[in-house]
């Protein structure tokens, strides 16, 4: 319990003790635990909602951010490590869903601890690589990607100070996530719901179907109108997609 209180790591924005289940939610690459306050507010107290804040930003804004997946991934699983008294599912949006499946694999390979979903969202499968370099673009540049996929508060593109205090996390976590490979027959035994947006120019539907390949377990996936942040307009039904599967664990469990 010590170690609970004392991690960096995690954050609960509304502490739900007596629920049978635990959803840890991991942010998209430049995203904070923040993000996932209006999950945690819409779900609490059926879920435990753990929302997970990656160093190099906000509080944790003077450690370095972590620039490989795999490292990441392992950090971040010892952190989840005592908390698996209770059945745990992960949420991840975009970079959130890889270090989503690579936990994932970390907890079944050397825990034990299978956990009941994966919810991989805004994301092309582990396998579907392209060729992306906005980790190497100049400040100007990974500017301009943020406001492409439109997941970053205008506020922020408008204010210089604040702007350059967050573009340092944004850069390693774009070197982590794009020098990220995974192989075809990478997979995990968990069960994996895929949501994603017909709109997002970074994930097509094929590579959002290629998930499929990457569980022996159940597969579903649900396709909304938008772009790359389009859970922000269907929030709604996305908490009732994970409100239902995590309900259905909790009864099979």
């Amino acid at each position: 319990m010590e170690k609970r209180n004392t991690s960096r790591w995690v954050r609960r924005y509304h502490a739900a003790d007596e629920s049978p289940i635990q959803l840890v939610c991991l942010p998209h690459a430049g995203g904070s635990a923040s993000f996932y306050f209006p999950m945690s507010q819409s779900l609490a107290p059926a879920v435990d909602v753990l929302s997970v804040q990656y160093p190099g930003r906000q509080d944790r804004r003077s450690e370095p951010g972590i620039t490989d997946i795999g490292v990441f991934a392992d950090r971040l699983t010892e952190q989840l490590v005592p908390w698996l008294d209770r059945p745990m599912a992960l949420f991840g949006h975009s970079m959130g869903a890889i270090l989503a499946f690579e936990v994932t694999r970390r907890l079944e390979r050397d825990h034990g601890a299978a956990p009941v979903r994966v919810f991989a969202s805004g994301r092309r499968s582990p396998a579907s690589h392209r060729h992306e370099t906005v980790h190497l673009r100049d400040d100007d540049g990974i500017v301009a990607e943020m406001r492409e996929l439109s997941g970053t508060d205008a506020r922020i593109l408008g204010d210089e100070e604040v702007l350059r205090m967050v573009l340092p996390a944004i850069r390693t976590d774009y070197t982590a996530i794009e020098n990220y490979r995974a192989a075809a027959d990478d997979r995990i035994d968990t069960p994996i719901t895929v949501l994603t947006g017909d709109a997002d120019p970074r994930t097509s539907q094929e590579e959002a179907d290629a998930w499929k390949g990457h569980t022996t377990g159940e597969y579903d996936i649900h396709r909304f109108p938008g772009g790359h942040f389009f859970l922000a307009n269907h929030q709604q039904s996305i908490m009732k997609i994970v409100s239902e599967q995590l309900s259905a664990a909790v009864r099979q469990g």
